[in-house]
This record gives structure tokens, sequence and C-alpha cells, in this order.
């Protein structure tokens, strides 16, 4: 009997130990990692008239705190290639959604995607050319962006005719990049040569249009030519030649090569980081030239970097090169290019890969080397 009054007791003191703790002090104490005299001392003393016998566990209705609210990041081993067919990829982020834009015949696509590791090309077909126009085949490395409150699409296109090749702008119709575009026109310096691989860089306030074209009428070379822009779809300038290949590791292929200018720009430093050598040989690689001067129409304001910035690696990836740059979940910088797995495989065998961009103590990007895994910032919702 007595043990059964014990018991009892031991019991009672319990449930009142129960009554006297809303739930909130317990989930307090569940999820904090504060000391035992960093209890609340304000709980109730006075025994409730009606002692509860459940205790509930939904989700409070609070405003979420600050910590309800903090992205979770973890590192995933991601497989390299992330996408098996596709050339000259162009990645954007805009309000945190991710834009990959891409050629499909006589037009162009956009894909919306969760991440820079998730690129799929099941996107919505936001242009097609007419028939019979200047400008109605061999869509190439269409970039999208977004300038001044609207979307726009820089592409190089022709009439079936190589030799015809020019950039061209479309427009975008609404704030929605998935939506229709429409064809502005074709965007030029007064020389109007054989031009591809358009890119816009802002800077300053400004804007400059850069790609890569001929120097005259014949294919002898790809240089890499800048010139001002008035408005997004208009040069008022005449252009200026800022890179040919002059060096023997952008000399792999004929004719020699400069081409597919992309602008990183990170704690006020401004880089371009272009391709070279022929893009049908294992040898395609990246260049830099970096801002140094004042004056981006000067090319004396440019240095070019003594050696490729990233090239092949053996039984890895071969002829990487052609990137574009966003930003991941958790604030780093990745680089989306092409390569190809089996040496020799040219343009048919372009796959689309990542890798990520780190920074020297002197500010200039340091890009690695191509590898078959990364480990890549995925945000866990709480």
């Amino acid at each position: 009997m007595k043990k059964f009054l014990f018991v009892s007791l031991l019991l009672s003191c319990f449930t009142l130990l129960a009554s006297c703790n809303p739930p909130e002090a317990y989930e307090h104490l569940s999820t904090s990692a504060e000391t035992d005299s960093q209890i609340p001392t304000d709980a109730p003393t006075e025994v409730p008239t009606e002692i509860p016998t459940e205790i509930h566990t939904e989700a409070p209705t609070e405003t979420p705190t600050e910590e309800d609210t903090t992205v979770n990041i973890i590192y995933e081993t991601v497989q390299n290639p992330i996408h098996d067919g596709g050339g000259d990829p162009w990645v954007v982020e805009k309000d945190g959604k991710y834009y990959y834009c891409y050629s499909i015949g006589n037009g162009v696509s956009v894909a919306e995607v969760s991440s820079i590791h998730q690129l799929v090309m099941r996107g919505r077909r936001v242009y097609a050319a007419p028939s019979g126009t200047a400008y109605s085949s061999e869509y190439w490395a269409p970039e999208l962006h977004y300038i001044n409150g609207e979307w726009y699409i820089y592409v190089a296109a022709d009439d079936g005719d190589n030799y015809h090749h020019r950039m061209y702008v479309l427009k975008g119709t609404t704030q929605n990049p998935l939506d229709p575009f429409e064809m502005v026109g074709q965007i030029t310096d007064p020389s109007n040569k054989w031009a591809i691989d358009g890119t816009v860089m802002e800077l300053d306030g400004e804007l400059y249009f850069i790609w890569s074209g001929w120097e005259g009428n014949v294919n002898v070379a790809q240089n890499i030519y800048i010139a001002h822009m008035s408005d997004p779809c208009t040069i008022d300038s005449e252009r200026v030649c800022l890179s040919i290949p002059d060096r023997s590791w952008e000399q792999h292929g004929e004719p020699h090569v400069n081409e597919g200018p992309a602008v990183l720009q990170h704690d006020g430093k401004t880089f371009l980081v272009y391709s070279a050598s022929g893009s049908w040989t294992d040898q395609y690689c990246l260049g830099m030239l970096t801002l140094t001067g004042d004056n981006p129409m000067d090319p004396q304001s440019w240095e070019k970097s003594s050696r490729s910035v990233f090239k092949k690696v053996s039984k890895v990836a071969y002829g990487p090169g052609h990137c574009s740059f966003s930003t991941a979940c958790d604030g780093s910088i990745w680089m989306i290019y092409h390569a190809n797995l089996v040496s020799g495989s040219g343009w048919s065998g372009r796959s689309v890969w990542i890798a990520p961009v780190t920074f020297e103590e002197d500010g200039s990007p340091n890009f690695g080397r191509p590898t078959r895994e990364v480990q890549f910032p995925v945000d866990i919702k709480p």
C-alpha cells in the first residue's frame, strides 16, 4: 500500500509540473541551446482548475522567427556533364529564378530551372523566325539579358549562308521571359561585318556591345570587338578591336579564333572571359582580358592573360569553352560551359558542364580545371 501511495504522489507531482508550464516552455527547452539558468522564470505559479490531459503539438501560429526562415545550405556531389546535349550555354538569374536560354532550329527557347545544376531543354519556344528573311536560319549562342527593366535576347542568325551571319536583338513582350519575344532587328556598328556571339556589358551606367567578328569580308580570323550602345538595341560608335588570336594557345585549328565573350564582374573589377582556338578541336579553351584602365573602348585598358585560364584535362574533358556565369543560392559564382567527353568528337560531342569560380587575393578569378564531380550548394527548405 505504501508503495502504491508513493507512486500516486509522484504521478501527481509530474501532472502538476506539466500544468504549470505551458507548451511554449517545453518548446524552448527542446529547441534552445541555452543553459538551465536561462529558462524563463515567469511561468504561472497557481494550479489551474482543470488539469490538461493532452499536450498539443500543432505548429505555433505566430509569425515565423528569423531562425525559421534561415536558408539551409547543403553541398551535393554533382556529376559533370550536367546536361548531355547542347553547346554555348547561357544561364541568367533574376529574383531567385534561373533561366536557361538556348537555340532550337530557326529560333530560341527559354527554360525556367530551379538551380544552375538542373538544366533542361524543355523550355518554351519564345521566338521562331519567319522564312525568307535575312535572319531565318542558323541561330547561334543566344543570350538572355534583363536591361533597364526589359528582357532582351541577343543572337546570331543568317539566311542559311554562314557568310551572312549578323547579330540580332529580340525584345520580350512581358516581364516573363517565358512569354513570346519580338524581333527588333539587326544590331551593328557602321562596318556591318560578319558577327556572332554578342553580349552586353554594363559599366558605370553605360552599355557596351561585345562580339566576335571578322576584320574584313573574308574568314581569316575571328577577333573580339567592342562598341558603345545608346540603348539596348542600338550601337552608336565605331567598333574597336580588343583581342586577336595572336598567342599559340589561341591558334589550334584554322581559321584562328577568339569568340564567345562573357563578362564577369566582381568586387569592382571587370573581366572578359572568351573562347580561343577552333571550337571543333580538343584545344578549345578560355582566355581572359582584365580591365585595368578607365576606358573600356581603349584596347590599352585591357590586359590579356599570358596563357589560357581554363583548358582540357585528358580523359576528363576536351575542348572546354564558351561559358556564362551565374550565382548559386549561397552567393558563390559558377561558370557554365560546354565540353566534350570524347576526344575528337567536335561539335557533335558537346555537353554542358559547371565549375566553381574562386578569387585570388588580387581579385582575379580562378576557374580551376574541368572535373567530373563538383560540390554544389543546394538550398534545403525548412
